[in-house]
């Protein structure tokens, strides 16, 4: 059971060996912060409370090629990372998995809220049951192969039903974090000014005109209006980021709605593309409401295409795939197509 030292983990920990489970708590190092150090005591405690054998695996070094180097990297090419659905892929369902399958363990448990199926056609990812908890968008990289060792305990609970068990048997409940375990948001853009070279520019709206000036383009995203340091009398976003010419283009809410968004990295679930005549909804971040999408998939290019223009598409970020409640797959968006001034209007 891979343990944080929050509340969730220690949940899913204790309904395991509740199920008569043979459970061994594994906690992950992978930075080094006060916090950090606090989660691994909280993990111990936890599973001498339990009366499991508690390990912990630095994976530190590893964290940091992988999730940190790749997120800075990122903003460097102005876009956006979703460090979460890396750190996934590579550490926790990856190397972690690995280790703890070669250990001899049959699964890796996680407090995630999701939901893993066994049919007929394979192993199928689900939604938790629980709608504002659930954290499938992070986990549309697993494959077959990896869903067949994995457990979410918490996938058909709810979040309230999980603080009730906690409170039961007296874990204790913290506040959940907002933040990336390795930033926070109050340090955020000096963390990425420190991690990321970058040197001042233009700040310029759609046809060129400067509004102002940029510290570095890393510290933006798409649909940001707040701290740009620009007053303009009138609402302005940022619509584009031109690393290339080390400048941000601001635009009205109008320019941050696009309806066709180029994929790369293209992945399923169930290890093959659906059918073509497959209805499906996208997901562009993990807050937004899904929408229906067709998706074109070529030789050297793949887009979606979605019923209703969405706003802020943000490169970097992952696009999620689902069927009801069944997580298909993704990608990374590479790029979005603005809407034309007619479909703008319409």
């Amino acid at each position: 059971m891979a343990l944080s030292g929050g509340v969730d983990s220690a949940v899913a920990a204790s309904l395991l060996k509740d199920a008569g489970h043979e459970v061994e708590g594994i906690h992950m190092q992978l930075w080094d912060s006060p916090t950090s150090q606090y989660q691994q005591r909280q993990a111990e405690a936890l599973c001498s409370r339990l009366g499991i054998p508690f390990h912990s695996v630095d994976l530190r070094g590893e964290f940091d090629r992988r999730v940190v180097e790749y997120f800075c990297q990122e903003y460097q090419r102005g876009r956006t990372p979703n460090p979460c659905v890396t750190c996934n892929r590579h550490i926790k369902f990856g190397i972690l998995l690995d280790r703890v399958l070669s250990a001899g363990a049959d699964y890796l448990a996680t407090g995630h809220y999701a939901r893993v199926e066994h049919s007929n056609d394979g192993y199928r990812l689900l939604k938790a049951i629980d709608a504002s908890k659930d954290q499938s968008y992070f986990l549309h990289t697993l494959t077959q192969e990896r869903l067949a060792h994995i457990l979410f305990p918490l996938g058909n609970h709810l979040k309230h039903e999980v603080e009730a068990i906690a409170a039961r048997k007296g874990f204790p409940v913290a506040r959940p974090s907002r933040d990336i375990c390795f930033i926070s948001q109050r340090n955020y853009r000096a963390f990425l000014k420190h991690h990321s070279a970058g040197s001042p520019g233009e700040i310029v709206d759609s046809r060129g005109e400067v509004l102002g000036h940029h510290q570095g383009t890393g510290c933006c995203t798409i649909g940001q209006r707040h701290g740009l340091g620009v007053a303009t009398g009138r609402p302005l976003y940022v619509t584009g980021i031109e690393p290339e010419r080390n400048r941000i283009v601001l635009g009205s809410e109008q320019q941050l709605y696009s309806q066709t968004v180029a994929v790369a990295e293209l992945g399923w679930v169930a290890g093959k593309p659906p059918l073509a005549h497959d209805s499906m909804a996208g997901k562009i971040r993990y807050r937004s409401r899904e929408a229906e999408a067709t998706l074109f998939i070529g030789r050297d290019h793949t887009e979606a295409r979605f019923a209703r223009p969405q706003r802020a598409v943000t490169p970097g970020q992952a696009i999620v795939f689902y069927r009801g409640d069944e997580v298909l797959g993704g990608g990374v968006i590479e790029s979005s197509e603005p809407l034309g001034e007619n479909e703008k209007r319409k």
